[in-house]
C-alpha cells in the first residue's frame, strides 16, 4: 500500500474532496509508475484520477462505522509517535 495515502474514512470532519483527489492521485501514480504522464498518457491519467477520485468519494458517504469518529490532531500525533519509535529503533 502507499505509504502517503492516509485513511480518510470515519473522521470529523469528513475527508475534503482535497483529500480524496490527493488519495487518489497517489494511486494512479503509483499502479502507473508514472509521477508525471507524458503527453500522450495525460489525458487517460487525468481521467482515472478524476474516476478514482469519484468512486472513493462515493465509498467514503456510503461507510458506515459504529465506531466514533477520529480525531485528525489525535491521529497525526499518534503517527508521528509511532514515526519517532520506528526510526529511532534503526
Amino acid at each position: 500500500m502507499c505509504r502517503n495515502i492516509h485513511t480518510l474514512h470515519n473522521f470529523e470532519p469528513a475527508a475534503t474532496d482535497d483529500e480524496v483527489h490527493a488519495a487518489a492521485l497517489q494511486f494512479v501514480r503509483k499502479i502507473s509508475g508514472s509521477t508525471k504522464p507524458s503527453h500522450a498518457n495525460a489525458e487517460a491519467f487525468t481521467r482515472a484520477v478524476e474516476e478514482i477520485a469519484h468512486i472513493s468519494r462515493h465509498l467514503l458517504d456510503d461507510l458506515v462505522s459504529a465506531a466514533p469518529p477520529k480525531n485528525r490532531e489525535v491521529e497525526s500525533e499518534k503517527a508521528k509517535a509511532r514515526s519517532e519509535k520506528r526510526f529511532a529503533a534503526a
